[in-house]
């Protein structure tokens, strides 16, 4: 119970399909379960970053399995009242370092943290190649399905290394088109040609064109027929989607290879296959729909944003945060309203956010925005050693496409639903002027419940909004036992305590 995650635990209907599908979100149908999960026997404040990179209190996240089971592959190993990462991995053999540096050595283009700053990490095991890249400035999104070997992603989370919980497995992954300037698998044990192929086209829409997928796998290297089949199975799709191999090559001393795609950067090549499989995308479909949407196996058109109808990749990093984003909308006043945008999310952070209100900085690490429009608070907070989780509310515009063009990570959600994620995750909350579209929809003390649920004891919830909401708000944390306090009649601070009722209660 101290880990149940609403719309992942419904045992009721996940006993009902298939073994991917089981773990795709099936959110409980009804008004939603309004219990206060319990903490962990013996939990403590989170290990501060950058410590908390390579170890964290075992007694938090208190899963032995991964322990065992990669005890050969140093994943993980318990010392005392730690766990300690040591940055193995089945692809690791030297370290995740020597693996990350390896790859740039192959192909320097890849330019980690100037050419290249999005990227996702498919079977992340317990994110390391993630963590490793931070260094680099690389923002890598890790994902992993709920495992059968406990909390690959908690672990991630309580190092304070970007993650979430997804699978490719019927639906669209929750990102919009291409959004990753890489994707990454190491080992991550997806089939990526089953369903005629239908998981790797799902990574092809999310790649930016131009882009690379890294598949570091054993059917790249070993020669046994099993192996092999599967290997020729790759080569006939990725040829079939107009991915060129850019390089298959070995590791030095690893005994590993990995094989390096590039995605195109034109239409051209879909147009020119003797065969229409996989069949284009209708082009006047919405491009970013995909929030419980199937997996439909098209290709869509690669966008062409240059005079030349070639796809123009963004400035380098940091350059990148600031310019222009190619997704932003053609009418006239987008650049000005964004331009706008950012200036006022840099003020305000800068006066308000960090100076005026009662926020330790210092102690938070993880970050979620609920409400994250064009990215400006993420933005703002550049400089400081957090990353943010920008969120774009299914009905609100879209404007994830532009979060990824300024090199910043985002995922869309409905927050009248469970989110995707461990409880006790997140060390700040941002909320603005979101909660009056909420309450049309769905119970604000549901969303204060999952609030309570994502974010560490200890946390913090920064809100903007009007009075009118942010009473209605105070009420529903103060009966949690929150404390909170107001700034200039429209900015909350409230912060979550370590209390929890003494049996099963409701709010």
């Amino acid at each position: 119970m101290v880990d149940y995650i609403p719309c992942l635990d419904n045992w009721k209907a996940i006993k009902t399909f298939r073994k991917l599908e089981r773990k795709e979100r099936h959110c409980p149908k009804g008004p939603s379960p309004r219990c206060l999960l319990p903490l962990p026997p013996g939990y403590k404040t989170p290990v501060p970053w950058p410590k908390s990179r390579d170890m964290i209190w075992y007694d938090n996240v208190p899963h032995p399995k991964l322990v065992e089971y990669k005890k050969e592959q140093h994943w993980v190993v318990k010392s005392g009242e730690y766990l300690v990462f040591p940055g193995g991995g089945t692809q690791f053999k030297e370290g995740v370092a020597h693996y990350v540096e390896a790859i740039e050595k192959i192909l320097p283009v890849i330019q980690w943290g100037k050419h290249t700053r999005v990227v996702l990490d498919v079977g992340c095991g317990v994110a390391s190649f993630g963590g490793y890249l931070l260094d680099k400035d690389v923002i890598t999104l890790s994902f992993a399905p709920k495992d059968e070997h406990d909390a690959q992603i908690q672990f991630a989370l309580e190092r304070g290394i970007p993650a979430t919980l997804s699978v490719i497995g019927t639906k669209k992954l929750t990102f919009p088109n291409d959004a990753y300037d890489v994707v990454h698998c190491a080992r991550c044990r997806v089939r990526w040609d089953a369903d005629g192929g239908k998981p790797l086209i799902e990574i092809n829409r999310i790649l930016r064109p131009g882009g690379y997928f890294i598949w570091s796998a054993t059917p790249v290297y070993l020669k046994d027929e099993e192996h092999q089949k599967i290997w020729q199975a790759m080569v006939a799709l990725t040829e079939s989607i107009c991915w060129k191999i850019v390089k298959k090559t070995s590791i030095n001393g690893l005994g590993i290879g990995l094989v390096i795609y590039q995605k195109p950067v034109t239409s051209s090549c879909y147009e020119a296959r003797k065969e229409d499989i996989p069949r284009l995308c209708d082009p006047n479909r919405r491009p970013n729909i995909s929030w419980y949407e199937p997996l439909d196996g098209c290709l869509p058109p690669v966008p062409a944003v240059s005079e030349d109808g070639i796809y123009n990749w963004p400035a380098p990093w940091p350059e990148r945060l600031n310019t222009k984003p190619s997704s932003l909308s053609k009418e006239s006043d987008s650049q000005k309203n964004f331009m706008e945008d950012s200036n006022h999310w840099s003020a305000l952070v800068s006066d308000i956010y960090l100076e005026g209100l009662t926020v330790n900085w210092s102690s938070i690490r993880n970050v979620m925005d609920m409400n994250a429009g064009y990215g400006g608070f993420a933005a703002a907070l550049i400089d400081l050693p957090l990353w943010v989780m920008n969120v774009v509310p299914i009905h609100e515009a879209d404007t994830l496409p532009v979060i990824f063009d300024r090199g910043l990570i985002g995922t869309y959600h409905d927050w009248c639903e469970s989110l995707s994620t461990y409880p006790r995750t997140y060390d700040l909350l941002h909320l603005s002027f979101l909660l009056k579209s909420l309450t049309q929809r769905c119970n604000i003390l549901d969303v204060v419940m999952e609030m309570d649920r994502i974010l560490r004891p200890g946390g913090t919830l920064l809100v903007q909004d009007t009075m009118e909401m942010i009473n209605e708000l105070t009420s529903a944390l103060n009966s949690l036992h929150w404390s909170s306090s107001l700034y200039q009649d429209q900015f909350l601070v409230g912060k979550k305590g370590f209390w929890r009722p003494h049996s099963d209660a409701t709010a």
